[in-house]
């Protein structure tokens, strides 16, 4: 006689909640190594909601119409853009690699031009053991480095060219499936979840919020400082202007003086050569225009949504940057909205817990 099962078919039984994190790790495991383009499928599919829910009300009943019809549309909007950037990146950064190891641009001259405008100031460097020679020969060195790795980074991107394809087309994949069954899919996990429905509710909207509000106040801010840098460099003649709004784009990140890590080197570098005149049209066009685009656009993006502090949003992206790449730079704002909001939230039912034990007391 077969032995009859005696358990309770409860979920939360102890070995079933053992083969469930199993599974779940183990099908983690197995998309890990794809995890980026579906990163991204799902980053796209969220911003493109909105388009998404418009073509839902005209094209009712239809959703792979809908689905096909979006992913598209973020096809030549988004991702056609974003290619050609980056192949312009890619380019000018291998040219300017060429001219600094030829000698033709030396960030080094900075400090040259300093000492002839003002003499003193290498007498009185020198009271505090600071040899500005020396400082020349350092940052010209650094320079080199950094060039190199750019390039490295070039080098690693073009042997990779057929990863990047095949990653690119699961992206579209992916992101097809993302705008159709998204919403699905987060009814599931909603359900899933061990929480009760005002605590999912209220974890959804306030990680929404926060999101929401960071990212429009970084990276939205961030490609339009880069892209105002970008076109400002290129009215000016400097080369690498695409590269270098990209990389202003970056440094958006660091409070105050921001893209100002970039443009202002580029000044003084214009005004050591002799171009003055450039280099003060540079100076202001990046105090009044590029400067004040952080205090204007970003509360009208942000609105009163809930923003998380300058330190962390920056702690945040250059950590993000380090461990993902350029990934990081939207990744790592999130991961840390998340940890801001369960915090948040922990940090308000233990007050309300606190609060209602003291009332019974």
């Amino acid at each position: 006689m077969a032995p009859q099962h005696t358990g309770t078919g409860d979920t939360r039984h102890p070995f079933f909640l053992g083969l469930l994190a199993l599974a779940t790790v183990g099908f983690g495991a197995l998309l890990l190594g794809f995890w980026q383009p579906i990163f991204w499928a799902i980053v796209l599919g969220i911003l493109f909601l909105p388009v998404k829910n418009r073509l839902e009300r005209r094209l009712p009943g239809k959703p792979s119409l809908v689905a096909a019809l979006t992913v598209v549309l973020i096809f030549f909007t988004v991702l056609v853009p974003a290619l050609l950037v980056a192949s312009a990146v890619a380019s000018e950064a291998a040219l300017l690699l060429e001219r600094i190891q030829a000698g033709e641009f030396d960030p080094g001259v900075i400090l040259e031009w300093v000492q002839n405008l003002i003499p003193p100031i290498t007498e009185w460097a020198a009271r505090f053991g600071i040899n500005l020679n020396e400082w020349q020969d350092k940052l010209s060195g650094a320079a080199l480095k950094g060039s190199q790795f750019i390039a490295s980074l070039a080098l690693t991107a073009g042997q990779n060219v057929a990863r990047f394809v095949v990653m690119f087309f699961l992206m579209l994949y992916v992101l097809f499936f993302v705008v159709r069954d998204g919403e699905v899919v987060l009814g599931h996990a909603e359900q899933a979840m061990p929480l009760t429905d005002s605590l999912e509710r209220r974890l959804g909207q306030k990680f929404a919020e926060v999101a929401r509000a960071t990212l429009k106040g970084t990276v939205i801010v961030g490609i339009v400082q880069g892209a105002l840098g970008g076109i400002i460099f290129a009215i000016l003649g400097i080369q690498g202007a695409v590269f270098w709004g990209c990389v202003m784009v970056i440094m958006s990140v660091v409070p105050a003086i921001g893209p100002g890590l970039v443009w202002f080197p580029a000044a003084l570098v214009l005004l050591a050569t002799g171009s003055v005149t450039k280099g003060l049209v540079l100076i202001a066009y990046g105090v009044l225009v590029i400067g004040l685009v952080d205090n204007l656009l970003r509360p009208l993006l942000v609105g009163r949504d809930t923003k998380m502090p300058d330190y962390l949003v920056l702690l945040s992206t250059l950590g993000g940057l380090a461990m993902f790449g350029i990934t990081g730079f939207v990744l790592g704002p999130v991961v840390a909205a998340l940890f801001l909001t369960v915090w948040q939230m922990f940090e308000a039912e233990s007050q309300a817990a606190k609060q209602s034990t003291e009332d019974v007391g």
